[in-house]
């Protein structure tokens, strides 16, 4: 298979764990006989220094081209005395307009070596395994007018929905659901929002498409307190774009850091942009100590959802997995007896496994 890949290092970390996800697509494309070709552009803070705007028009000619787009993380103190449609997030949030990038899914996991990390009871939190499917280019964040009047003293955000953007959403949970447990959540504030109740209605309709799956209604602030109380009870949420960021970056404390949190944002055509959930960090940037896990991860669902390569996605994935299994972590992961290592030499590791094709083999073998 021949595929391009548009990476987008972006700011702080972004550029050390994009050079990780690269060096891991690399050891799978010779593993498996594929062919990889790279390219790099610029987004957010540092295409602001040099191009002086988030989102230059080379970039979003690039990733449009692409079969598939990498990205690391956009921000920083640098940038936050910006005007606001100059700041690194509108870089961000401009690729996914432009992309059409309406699904972002975050799969959250419990890994049992860190569970202890996670601020709720190891109890709570063990065999956490759920999928949150937010729509990503509707809501508060892209609807207008959204403004502060002149004197300052009022403001106004819109937030509209159209059926079509509800219901293609909706189909892509209620899919997801199908090959998971086949529970699907739908979170809204029915109580309150006339969007909402569209949006509850929707997922009724569309029910009947998919009599396989079990639907639930919650509205969002039982969900956010059940996702820390009782997290095992989910296995596919489904919501709009504020109250899925706001949920998503809640379900993070489940894994004990958000260095283990991948993300992956498609279009209809499986066209997708592949990034980890953590910010930038520039306060470590430069230093060799980020985790590149949720970026690896985030390979593996590049591979999976855009390429459909399950085989080589339960590769990385398994390597994650094994490395952690044999206590190695970064230093934002804290694992009993545990061996501390840096960005690079983590992703030696995970390299190393999968060119074993077998990421069962211990990395005390295979990385002496």
């Amino acid at each position: 298979m021949k595929k391009h890949i548009v990476l987008l290092p972006g700011d702080g970390i972004g550029k050390e764990v994009i050079q990780s996800a690269k060096d891991v697509l690399e050891a799978v494309a010779a593993e498996f006989d594929h062919s990889f070709t790279f390219e790099t552009q610029d987004i957010g803070g540092c295409a602001i220094d040099l191009h002086g705007t988030p989102l230059p028009e080379s970039t979003v000619n690039a990733c449009t081209q692409a079969d598939a787009v990498l990205l690391g993380a956009v921000g920083g103190p640098k940038w936050d005395r910006l005007p606001s449609h100059l700041r690194p997030e509108k870089g961000l949030l401009g690729i996914r307009k432009a992309l059409n990038l309406f699904a972002n899914l975050r799969p959250v996991k419990a890994y049992p070596h860190l569970l202890h990390a996670s601020p709720l009871k190891e109890a709570v939190v063990s065999g956490s395994d759920l999928l949150i499917v937010r729509e990503l280019i509707g809501g508060l964040y892209f609807g207008t007018p959204s403004e502060r009047s002149v004197d300052g003293q009022s403001v106004v955000d819109t937030l509209a929905y159209t059926k079509q953007e509800i219901e293609q959403i909706v189909d892509k949970a209620f899919q997801s659901a199908q090959l998971r447990k086949g529970h699907l959540t739908s979170v809204d504030k029915a109580n309150v929002l006339e969007s909402s109740k569209l949006w509850r209605e929707t997922v009724e309709e569309k029910q009947a498409q998919y009599p396989d799956v079990t639907v639930e209604h919650m509205l969002v602030d039982a969900a956010a307190m059940k996702l820390v109380t009782n997290p095992n009870s989910f296995d596919v949420i489904v919501t709009e774009n504020m109250f899925g960021d706001i949920l998503s970056d809640e379900a993070s404390v489940l894994t004990g850091s958000l260095g283990m949190l991948p993300s992956a944002s498609l279009n209809q055509a499986s066209v997708g942009l592949y990034e980890p959930v953590h910010g930038s960090a520039p306060d470590i940037a430069g230093k060799g100590i980020a985790n590149p896990l949720a970026m690896i991860l985030s390979t593996a669902l590049m591979l999976r959802h855009s390429f459909q390569l399950e085989k080589e996605a339960r590769t990385i994935e398994t390597a994650v997995q094994a490395v952690l299994d044999d206590g190695y972590h970064t230093a934002d992961l804290q694992i009993e007896n545990g061996h501390k290592v840096g960005t690079e030499q983590m992703t030696k590791m995970i390299v190393e496994l999968i060119k074993s094709q077998s990421a069962t083999v211990s990395i005390l073998n295979c990385y002496a």
